[in-house]
């Protein structure tokens, strides 16, 4: 057993610290996670053409639950793969391995988003979009820095004019009371404007929903955004009021955009392949809204 799954077992109220969830959490994501592993293994198995008798080649060295806690840690902390080798006491490449075999499952298991749970059953994904009409969703987006890219087109495509760097930009849309993400789109290019991004994503919802988003939304008829000051002039104080109120409402979103950012591999500078982006974002995601016991995992 490693270090870091003794330690967790023995100091189990520090677990939420170390990977973002609660043990009990921890617990039933590792026994679905090797559930999900242990199917598609026998529908590898069932299809190979075996040269040699089962459980021949090289051990593993790491138990699936330390795979599946390597994985969760490099999401939460994105420390480097050498360093998470030492930590575990494998090599920097079986780090990287273990990692980028675990995150799509982790993935598949939690559904990013509400929309995204119920898309495979399309009664099911048209009787959700006619429930949400009756909420205002709430909208905003959030950049996070990429590594340069090689090529100058791509440079320019992804530089940031706002943040002065290259970014991936993230749309996330929530309930009213944050209770749960609705929708989320990750990956697009960082200079793509907040609007740009709603406009492509709204075909998505059924043409009645109704949206509350910040000034950077204004411009849009299905969005509620706040009054904007004129130039030269001033709020009064009722316009004032009800930027305020409106404020206090839309908070919810940014409450969640940071519980997505407490995962530091969706809020530093993100050093994978560019490919893996969207695949991470959306494991993260689904991460929070275990967390926040929007999705429920079978038993």
């Amino acid at each position: 057993m490693s270090n870091v799954l003794g330690y967790i077992k023995n100091n189990s109220q520090e677990t939420q610290r170390l990977i973002g969830l609660k043990y009990e959490q921890l617990e039933q994501l590792i026994n679905q996670a090797i559930a999900l592993h242990m199917q598609k293994q026998q529908d590898i198995e069932a299809k190979k053409v075996r040269i040699i008798n089962k459980g021949g080649g090289r051990k593993v060295k790491l138990s699936t639950e330390e795979q599946i806690l390597l994985t969760l840690i490099y999401l939460r902390h994105l420390t480097t793969f050498q360093l998470l080798g030492i930590q575990f006491g494998v090599s920097e490449s079986t780090a990287n391995d273990t990692f980028n075999y675990w995150f799509p499952l982790l993935q598949e298991l939690l559904p990013s988003s509400l929309l995204e749970q119920v898309k495979k059953n399309a009664s099911d994904y048209e009787i959700v979009q006619e429930i949400l009409t009756e909420y205002e969703l709430i909208v905003d987006s959030c950049e996070q820095p990429r590594e340069r890219p090689r090529e100058y087109k791509e440079q320019k495509k992804y530089y940031s004019g706002k943040k002065k760097k290259h970014t991936f930009k993230n749309q996330i849309i929530v309930l009213p009371d944050g209770q749960d993400i609705v929708d989320v789109i990750a990956g697009q290019p960082g200079p793509k404007s907040d609007i740009s991004l709603f406009r492509e994503s709204q075909k998505t919802f059924d043409s009645n929903q109704r949206f509350k988003g910040d000034k950077g939304y204004q411009g849009e008829i299905s969005i509620k955004t706040p009054t904007k000051k004129p130039k030269k002039g001033e709020l009064s104080q009722l316009q004032k009021e009800k930027n305020k109120e409106m404020a206090s409402n839309r908070i919810f979103v940014e409450h969640l955009i940071r519980l997505v950012k407490i995962f530091r591999s969706a809020s530093e500078r993100f050093r994978l392949n560019p490919h893996k982006y969207e695949q991470v974002i959306q494991t993260i995601c689904g991460l929070v809204r275990f967390r926040i016991r929007a999705l429920v995992l079978p038993l």
